[in-house]
């Protein structure tokens, strides 16, 4: 919507959501714990690992800027060809955009994949994820046993390591696109 449809007060509309950029996140974790636990009753779920941060500002300013580069030209021409508006997001801009929206997928994942606070916060060991259980490796003193650790940590990389093979012309297709 913020690329090709025009409504009163997108700029604006659009200019608001970048400021909310700024702000920084440990400000809303209160307001979503209380979402999540009391509204949606998530707590220990993984429902709250996931939903809360399924959309981000910064994840929006790259498909628009992805979604402008496409030229109005495909628009007309589709819709001389009878395409309604969805069909034409569906057909045209989302396949175009791709490698774009598989690099947002990739980000996603490894900021959920690094997450510490928020898996913390919102559930317990049962549902801990990798990044929680790195602190695992403490005696019972106290003391860490820094080889453990690090053994531990490089075998959590192999997965976002296979996930980035598997998707760097993806990723260098998407980031590419954009920088055209």
């Amino acid at each position: 919507a913020f690329s090709r449809l025009e409504f009163k007060g997108r700029d604006f509309l659009f200019s608001v959501l970048l400021m909310t950029m700024m702000v920084p996140g440990e400000l809303y974790v209160i307001t979503n714990f209380v979402t999540v636990t009391n509204t949606f009753n998530w707590y220990n779920r993984f429902e709250a690992l996931i939903f809360p941060f399924l959309v981000d500002v910064f994840f929006i300013f790259f498909l628009r800027q992805t979604f402008k580069q496409i030229p109005d030209s495909m628009y007309k021409a589709a819709k001389v060809d009878g395409c309604s508006d969805f069909k034409y997001l569906l057909r045209v801009m989302i396949p175009i955009a791709k490698p774009t929206l598989i690099t947002i997928t990739i980000l996603n994942a490894l900021g959920t994949w690094n997450a510490y606070v928020w898996p913390r916060l919102v559930t317990e060991e049962d549902h801990h994820l990798v990044s929680i259980g790195l602190r695992a490796f403490a005696d019972a003193e106290g003391r860490t046993d820094y080889r453990l650790q690090m053994a531990a940590a490089a075998l959590i990389t192999v997965p976002i390591l296979i996930v980035f093979l598997f998707a760097r012309k993806y990723i260098m297709r998407g980031v590419g696109r954009s920088g055209t």
